[in-house]
């Protein structure tokens, strides 16, 4: 798998997910087998890139390469020099969001509100493309709603405009997250265009991920919620498609070091206040669906300083151990968060 210049190890990807993605989970899902990984979407109005939210979305220091940086924008001048601004500070591929279902981006003809306008895909995917000399991709939806479903056109219109990789979720944005994800017009515009198409939605176990790949044909699965508190999906998918074999479970011992290793970067990233808090989501993704696990994630929100919280995280793995060496799952109380 290849995106310009740069050589993937291999085609098991990151989605890029706000509030999720940023650079000490992008780093650890590398460590833990993803072959890629996009930061979360950042503003491409530049009098929000000083502020501490942006920065820190696109801040790839010491991070596996390629560097990759999602922009979104509605305005193709504007969306350009966020591309320049970028590249300037290190980013190796630009990732133009087209897909994002949320209102507050939508209402401002941003993310997957863009399906509706054609000529201004086209307008933008050209202005970015011309803008920068690092491959450009685009990650969209398979339309506005069922009865507009348009992913086979922007396809074509991303193919003529130079863009070099294209991630399609299957859904369309009125879908949000609701239902499952379909693959037919992932199959479709994979057959349509001769571009790298990777597939993202619902891909959430190593056979999933092989299923949509002989599907659809596409080159790569782009996995997002199912990573959220499971960074060695990645490594589990990649096992799977090379040999046909599933893998045990992590050991505890690893997933205590790996939490651990998480949070302090967490910390470092974040500071002390802000680490803190801003942990307690990880957390919950880490020991939802494990014993005891919900009651643990409750006592998370009264523990307000750092060095208690890592405390609290390191013995309430130990505590698995009663159960064996590897981690055990319980039925899921609830379907994943969006």
């Amino acid at each position: 798998m290849q995106i310009g210049p740069y050589q993937l190890r291999n085609n098991v990807f990151v989605a890029p997910m706000a509030g999720v993605t940023d650079r000490p989970f992008r780093q650890l899902c590398k460590e833990m087998g993803a072959g890629y990984a996009v930061s979360e979407m950042a503003a491409s109005n530049p009098r929000l890139w000083a502020t501490d939210k942006s920065t820190r979305r696109i801040n790839h220091d010491g991070e596996m390469e390629p560097k990759a940086v999602q922009i979104a924008g509605a305005d193709p001048e504007m969306l350009a020099e966020a591309a320049r601004f970028n590249v300037a500070r290190g980013a190796q591929i630009i990732d133009i969001n087209m897909g994002c279902p949320v209102k507050k981006v939508c209402n401002r003809w941003c993310g997957s509100a863009l399906l509706r306008d054609e000529t201004l895909v086209a307008t933008l995917l050209k202005a970015v493309v011309s803008a920068v000399d690092v491959p450009v991709t685009l990650k969209f939806r398979t339309g506005w709603d069922r009865d507009h479903k348009n992913a086979l056109t922007i396809a074509r219109i991303a193919e003529d405009s130079g863009i070099a990789m294209l991630t399609l979720h299957g859904r369309t944005r009125a879908d949000g997250y609701k239902g499952e994800a379909e693959y037919e017009t992932i199959a479709a515009v994979k057959a349509a265009v001769d571009l790298p198409v990777v597939a993202n939605g619902d891909i959430d176990s190593p056979q999933k991920a092989a299923h949509v790949l002989r599907y659809t044909g596409a080159d790569a699965v782009m996995i997002g919620r199912a990573a959220q508190g499971r960074p060695w999906i990645f490594r589990e998918i990649d096992h799977y498609l090379r040999t046909g074999t599933v893998l045990e479970a992590p050991r505890i011992s690893e997933v205590r070091e790996r939490m651990a290793q998480h949070l302090k970067a967490h910390y470092a990233f974040y500071g002390d206040y802000l680490g803190v808090r801003t942990a307690r989501k990880h957390i919950a993704w880490y020991v939802r669906d494990l014993q005891d696990g919900e009651l643990f994630r409750q006592s998370m929100n009264r523990i307000d300083d750092c060095v208690t919280q890592l405390a609290a995280v390191d013995a309430f793995f130990e505590s698995q151990l009663a159960s064996g060496d590897r981690l055990q799952y319980v039925p899921a109380a609830e379907p994943l968060a969006a």
